[in-house]
């Protein structure tokens, strides 16, 4: 597929985005640690006591990239067997060789090479939105999850009230040119404000999670709305 030419597209543009974490994959944790001032891990933790509560034997971490989410979630949940996927080989290698995951498995998470119904928990952090079909990519998530199976969506989200315009300004002006300097990569992170704009939150992706076969879905803001913890169940 080629790169796409509308801007505003980039973000779910497969070439694009793959060409991107390719290139930033060894600076990758070090630089979203340092823009978001270390609350990473404190999201992060949350999807693990989530997944805790859920007492899974099989889960399946799509968008593993480095596989941060996925180590965080093992060691609330050591009994868990935990298979990452990304598309990305370069992530991967780091998910292998800095935190020494095994089970992982480059593919894209619209067309994934598992069976059905073989997962007790389905977790995406950050990688959602950037998909190019949130639909599709749902459809898969469920596809492979058991009945009274759950997903659980980690994902950016735009803050109400106030906070919105400053943080918009963050996004745009301030966030691209300190990836820059870090990753050495900023087109790949002006894309970042783009997709986190475009991408449904709150009520809306409540309502996505039910149109793509999902149940009891729910909604949670973390650090004033600029994450959101999405769970839903498959019935």
């Amino acid at each position: 597929m080629p790169p796409s030419t509308a801007p505003e597209r980039r973000h779910q543009d497969p070439a694009f985005v793959r060409g991107v974490f390719d290139r930033i994959a060894q600076r990758y944790d070090l630089t979203n640690t340092l823009l978001c001032a270390g609350c990473d891990s404190l999201w992060r933790r949350r999807v693990a006591a989530l997944v805790r509560s859920w007492q899974p034997c099989d889960l399946l971490d799509l968008a593993t990239g480095s596989g941060v989410l996925a180590a965080a979630i093992q060691c609330r949940n050591p009994a868990t067997t935990i298979t990452g996927v990304d598309f990305s080989e370069p992530m991967l290698r780091q998910a292998w060789t800095q935190r020494g995951h095994r089970r992982l498995l480059v593919a894209d998470a619209l067309h994934l090479p598992l069976r059905d119904a073989s997962f007790d928990v389905v977790t995406v952090a950050f990688g959602l939105r950037n998909m190019a079909s949130w639909p599709a990519a749902l459809a898969e998530m469920h596809r492979v999850l058991r009945p009274g199976g759950h997903l659980a969506v980690l994902d950016f989200s735009l803050p109400a009230g106030w906070l919105r315009g400053p943080y918009q300004f963050y996004l745009h002006r301030v966030l691209p040119r300190l990836a820059g300097m870090i990753s050495r990569e900023r087109e790949g992170y002006e894309y970042l404000a783009e997709s986190i704009e475009s991408f449904p939150s709150g009520e809306a992706m409540k309502l996505l999670l039910s149109n793509s076969g999902f149940a009891q879905a729910t909604a949670r803001p973390m650090t004033a709305g600029i994450v959101s913890l999405y769970s839903a169940d498959k019935s």
